[in-house]
């Protein structure tokens, strides 16, 4: 009886199937059918086959049909996603998933973060060698379902803030306490008990604003009329340069106290330092509410105080911790109420414009009062 024709295979051919037959990791069926396609290619009969895989005839010849129809992968593997047989098992999503958490940078890429058709053609290029020769074909639908009910999404970057300063809390209890203190000077109609001109400790909310841009137009805004509801403005503008906002408000009072500087350095720090010196009663204590920045605590600001022993008392927010200090709320209606739009003519123009907003707001200035935990103390 003459022997049955044998199926032809490369060498890489013979050497992938040769490596499937030996995986432990892959479900019975791939392995027998890789085993099919290497005893054809051995010579052997397809009922010899079918009696060493013990499977029936037409199993055999449904996998030499599909390998002559689309080679190995079409022969021994279904396709994903479809029928009872392309179930995906939990190893497989495990090694997907792990790979999907991992930086493409990591992995050799150019890439922060994964896009699909990036993380299919890698997780397709690299699943035989890591022992998944089954998920080589899987496909970018396949992929996105199996991320999607892990609720992974490799190519979203949510932002948070890492605690870094180890006495935050300590830090926050001492910011509180002194709104607490504040607080106890007020009666139940908000008046203080002792008038601001008589107290003897001056406590202010203190920050710098940075970067406010001066921004010009290039032609005149429109004002609105009948056709027109709105300001009407050209897309085009021209920068001036930007300058930076040091504040500080009385927390006793509701004043509010600038000093506009073309940078926020030490020096410009010392000379708002002075200012409150000037403006507040010789002899007072002047309690700042600031955060832990660089400059608050350079080596020139260290000397200054020196000079003026008892006169200052700071007060330092924790790290990230910019919310617990009151005068933020103030730059945010700063923003809201005159930066927002703002267009001008020169950098002097931004500048004397800040200036009036302080003006206007210390007409009827506004007392801050801090809630957040005051029940705790």
């Amino acid at each position: 009886m003459a022997k049955a024709k044998p199926l032809t295979l490369s060498e890489e051919e013979r050497s992938k199937l040769e490596t499937i037959a030996r995986t432990r990791t892959l479900q019975a069926q791939v392995v027998l059918r890789a085993r099919i396609l290497l005893l054809k290619s051995d010579g052997y009969s397809v009922d010899a086959i079918a009696e060493k895989v013990d499977l029936n005839r037409n199993s055999v010849l449904l996998c030499l049909k599909k390998f002559r129809a689309g080679g190995i992968e079409n022969a021994i593997f279904d396709a994903l996603g479809r029928g009872r047989n392309a179930e995906i098992t939990d190893e497989e999503k495990s090694w997907i998933i792990n790979i999907a958490c991992q930086k493409p940078v990591d992995l050799g890429y150019s890439a922060e973060t994964w896009t699909y058709s990036k993380l299919t053609k890698h997780i397709n290029e690299t699943a035989e060698s890591a022992g998944y020769i089954r998920l080589s074909t899987i496909t970018k639908t396949s992929i996105k379902n199996i991320l999607d009910a892990a609720e992974i999404k490799p190519f979203r970057i949510q932002y948070y803030c890492e605690n870094r300063d180890s006495e935050f809390e300590a830090k926050m209890h001492q910011v509180l306490l002194v709104y607490k203190q504040i607080e106890l000077l007020f009666d139940e109609n908000g008046e203080l008990y002792i008038p601001a001109g008589e107290q003897d400790v001056h406590t202010v909310s203190y920050d710098e604003k940075p970067g406010i841009q001066a921004i010009a137009t290039t032609s005149p805004d429109l004002k609105p009329n009948k056709e027109n509801g709105t300001i009407k403005r050209d897309y085009e503008y021209k920068r001036l340069g930007t300058i930076s906002l040091l504040a500080a408000i009385d927390l006793l009072t509701g004043e509010a106290i600038p000093l506009v500087r073309n940078t926020h350095n030490s020096d410009d720090f010392i000379d708002f330092l002075k200012l409150l010196d000037e403006h507040y009663a010789a002899g007072d204590t002047i309690q700042i509410i600031l955060d832990n920045h660089s400059v608050h605590t350079s080596k020139k600001v260290k000397q200054f105080l020196s000079t003026m022993p008892g006169r200052f008392v700071f007060v330092f927010t924790p790290k990230h911790g910019s919310w617990l200090n009151m005068i933020e709320g103030f730059f945010g209606k700063m923003t809201r109420q005159m930066l927002k739009g703002i267009r001008v003519s020169s950098k002097q123009e931004l500048v004397d414009r800040i200036y009036q907003y302080f003006d206007e707001v210390n007409e009827t200035p506004v007392v801050y009062h801090w809630k957040y935990r005051m029940d705790e103390f």
